[in-house]
């Protein structure tokens, strides 16, 4: 494990001027260029060009979580307990499907669009501490809601693999990051393998990417790093960032090596927030690496 210093000769960027509260769910829109992502707890969606420039947000009804591309062109928005569509053109939300997460304390977190053509999403337990009540749903292009996995505490991580075979997830609370047989036809996980437990050192993981060598990228929140690992869990590369609290790269531009990682500023310790000061702003970097690009939702 290489402990890289040289954030500079990836030619890092912060793309806001003024934080986010809650960035998340980054995702790169080949077919317009854009990255697009969330503020959960501004209730915004944004969008912007792979410098940072034309950047646009729009307000959300309730708090986006996470967001899919579909294959009409608008965007799948998880929100705190339903998904909708949203038109990027118009503006224009249109409900789609309620989810269930069981325990009034739960909401929805982390999702994206599967080599299946489903939208995946999981929940979060939002008491202190948080207990084992969260899930990760399946959701399809005719609205039925599939639970796949419980017993969570924080749903995260969700990436998969160049050749859609092979799923990531994570509980950011597990600790854990945990490998998963995926079928793209069908939808079905098995052979469920636990690759790495973690802890502060390089961060709790939250969001994951994956490359095209079968490498997944890991936001260590709680530790301001963004951690490399091969597919049977060893740290092959661990980045300290600018920001406190990163919460999920995602691969874009031009040859898909251009990294966009979110991060989170609300609660942070005023000692927290001087170790990352960037914390809160969308940063870029060249990861080395092209990445695997998003999957489109049945719709």
């Amino acid at each position: 494990m290489s402990d890289d210093p040289a954030l500079a000769d990836r030619d890092l960027r912060i793309l806001l001027p003024d934080p986010l509260r809650l960035g998340e769910g980054p995702l790169w829109d080949a077919a317009r260029g854009r990255f697009c992502f969330v503020d959960i707890e501004g209730r915004r969606i944004h969008e912007m060009a792979v410098d940072g420039g034309d950047h646009r947000s729009w307000a959300a009804p309730d708090r986006p979580t996470a967001l899919g591309l579909t294959r009409s062109g608008r965007l799948i928005v998880s929100l705190a307990h339903g998904i909708a569509f949203f038109d990027r053109d118009t503006g224009v939300f249109t409900p789609f499907v309620a989810v269930d997460t069981g325990a009034v304390t739960t909401r929805l977190n982390d999702g994206k669009v599967g080599p299946d053509g489903a939208f995946w999403v999981g929940s979060i337990d939002e008491r202190s501490p948080r207990g084992p009540v969260a899930a990760l749903y399946r959701i399809t292009g005719d609205g039925r809601v599939e639970p796949k996995i419980d017993g969570l505490a924080v749903s995260n991580g969700l990436a998969w693999s160049a050749d859609g075979r092979t799923m990531f997830h994570t509980d950011t609370r597990g600790p854990w990051i945990d490998r998963w047989r995926f079928d793209p036809a069908s939808g079905a996980i098995d052979q469920r393998t636990r690759i790495a437990t973690l802890d502060d050192t390089v961060g709790r993981p939250d969001g994951g990417a994956c490359d095209v060598e079968g490498c997944y990228w890991s936001a260590g929140v709680s530790a301001g790093r963004l951690n490399r690992f091969d597919r049977d869990g060893h740290l092959l590369s661990s980045w300290r960032l600018p920001v406190a609290a990163p919460t999920m790269p995602c691969f874009g531009g031009s040859t898909m090596e251009r990294l966009l990682v979110t991060s989170l500023a609300h609660d942070l310790t005023p000692e927290r927030l001087a170790s990352g000061p960037a914390s809160g702003r969308p940063i870029a970097l060249d990861a080395g690496v092209a990445g695997v690009g998003a999957f489109l939702f049945a719709d």
